[in-house]
């Protein structure tokens, strides 16, 4: 394992050119196990416990593909955007726009380093985008920052990679997502995840972020998927 990580700075100015890859709801995550699949769920199940949700926040918001499908469901929706890199909010923006939905802010920043407002939100996307945060204390900091930024009610959404408390789990699951890699693009494509995994994500374990969020004070922590090295939870704030 390579124990350099790349920088925020380093992330940001990779993620500024890859604007039209993350663009496509189809295959802009493809190495991400299921993500059509949890984009699907995501939508459903939102807009079935909140049908009158008025704000979202969609940490790590790419290029709108999440918060696009969401206010499909529900276009009451009032949108904040937050992302390290401004091209990719600018064509967030663009594309929620073309489509006559309302972003009330967009916020180019590290989760890690920025506050966020109190008792905003009625629900808090982030999908595929807190691995990059290094620390078990980030974690904790972000979870504390969501938490707070929620309404009584309110719930927080997560998609993301995984690693596993057990290391020979930890090592057939790899094993199986280098196996679904190569199915889908090769050998030297699956190589290139691995290493950029290495390089640029820190994944944490369900039980760590589960433990984390029930000591953050949420409750009805949901596992409502998991496949190989992804998974999805929410987690909702009590009344």
């Amino acid at each position: 394992m390579n124990d350099y990580k790349i920088t925020i700075d380093e992330l940001r100015r990779q993620f500024d050119g890859e604007v039209e890859r993350f663009s496509n709801e189809q295959t802009g995550q493809t190495s991400s196990v299921d993500a059509t699949l949890i984009l699907s769920m995501f939508e459903t199940f939102i807009a079935g416990m909140y049908p009158n949700a008025q704000r979202l926040l969609d940490i790590g918001c790419g290029a709108g593909n999440f918060s696009l499908r969401i206010t499909r469901k529900l276009p009451q929706l009032k949108l904040t955007l937050l992302d390290l890199s401004r091209p990719m909010l600018q064509k967030a923006q663009e594309r929620l726009s073309a489509e006559h939905f309302t972003v009330e802010e967009t916020i180019q920043a590290d989760i890690a380093q920025t506050e966020l407002p109190n008792e905003k939100f009625d629900l808090v996307v982030a999908a595929a985008s807190l691995h990059h945060l290094r620390t078990r204390q980030d974690w904790k900091n972000v979870f504390g920052r969501i938490y707070r930024s929620l309404i009584p009610g309110g719930s927080f959404w997560m998609s993301d990679l995984i690693r596993h408390e057990n290391e020979t789990i930890e090592s057939l699951q790899k094993e199986r997502y280098a196996e679904y890699l190569c199915g889908l693009r090769g050998r030297i494509y699956q190589q290139h995840v691995f290493d950029y995994i290495d390089r640029s994500d820190t994944p944490e374990t369900l039980p760590f972020l589960i433990q984390t969020l029930e000591n953050t004070g949420f409750h009805q922590i949901d596992i409502i998927h998991k496949n190989i090295v992804f998974a999805a939870l929410v987690a909702v704030k009590p009344l």
